[in-house]
């Protein structure tokens, strides 16, 4: 696959402690920024070497203009154009769209661990749609608006309402408003059907970690335990945490949560207060 000129933000650990490299995927109709605010800062701080990935035709990666051309695979690819520059197998952490990025690039790529944060159902989009707009019926239309930057005071509370928990403030939303854009047509129609596909029999076992949030209203929580069993992993679900769960007031709870489940299952050396 011809290799793009991929944005990545690279935030060095503060004090390099022999880690491995965290490389953090985003989810649709965002970027790289969604995990700048908060994650990036707390996990270079911890010692970790972090890189956040615009995927092609996402924030400041080639291929806007091509976007719609891209699917799952391309995405993938990205991923592996990233972690090929890296000293050693990463950490992956993928949010959504992402989380399911990360699962294809591990068809074939190598990482030390994975955490899928809020996946795309084993089952795919369309029933998630489905109930959605039974609950949200002006969802799609909004969200139209909210790409194309063109917010109203209704779809500031549409997007708040699916996108987070109530506990969001405005100041923490408004700081989500920039980061959305378009998504590849491709993708999503790929995951509207059942773009998931079972780990490959015989490949190394990888720890895995599902999280996601109990109040998220795009994936419900009570579907990680199907993407959790393909994987073997364990599961953690978020008090009172929305789909964006690196952006939510709850975020702490959720970057604890990965830190002390590193922390286990990387070995000693990544030991974290508890």
């Amino acid at each position: 696959m011809k290799q793009r000129k991929l944005h990545t933000l690279h935030r060095p650990a503060k004090k390099a402690n022999g880690h491995p490299p965290l490389v953090f995927v985003h989810g649709g109709y965002v970027h790289s920024g969604c995990w700048d605010l908060n994650f990036l800062p707390h996990f270079s701080s911890l010692g970790y070497h972090c890189h956040a990935v615009d995927l092609s035709g996402h924030g400041a990666s080639e291929g806007k203009e091509h976007l719609d051309q891209y699917d799952l695979d391309h995405y993938a690819g990205d991923v592996a154009q990233v972690v090929a520059d890296l000293p050693t197998a990463p950490v992956l952490i993928g949010h959504s769209m992402g989380a399911l990025v990360v699962q294809r690039y591990l068809e074939k790529g190598a990482a030390a661990a994975v955490v899928m944060m809020a996946p795309v159902p084993t089952t795919g989009l369309a029933a998630c749609s489905i109930q959605l707009n039974a609950r949200q019926p002006d969802f799609l239309q909004e969200a139209a608006r909210a790409v194309r930057g063109r917010y109203t005071d209704k779809t500031v509370r549409v997007m708040r309402e699916v996108y987070f928990s109530p506990d969001v403030t405005a100041e923490e939303f408004a700081a989500f408003k920039p980061l959305v854009q378009d998504e590849s047509t491709t993708a999503i129609a790929e995951m509207m059907a059942l773009a998931w596909r079972p780990p490959m029999r015989g490949r190394p076992k990888i720890p895995a970690l599902v999280m996601g949030g109990e109040l998220d209203a795009i994936f419900s929580s009570n579907l990680l335990h199907f993407t959790a069993s393909g994987w073997n992993a364990e599961t953690c679900v978020i008090p009172r945490a929305g789909h964006m769960i690196m952006m939510e007031p709850h975020w702490h709870v959720a970057a604890t949560k990965i830190e002390n489940w590193l922390a286990r299952r990387l070995g000693p050396r990544l030991a974290v207060a508890a």
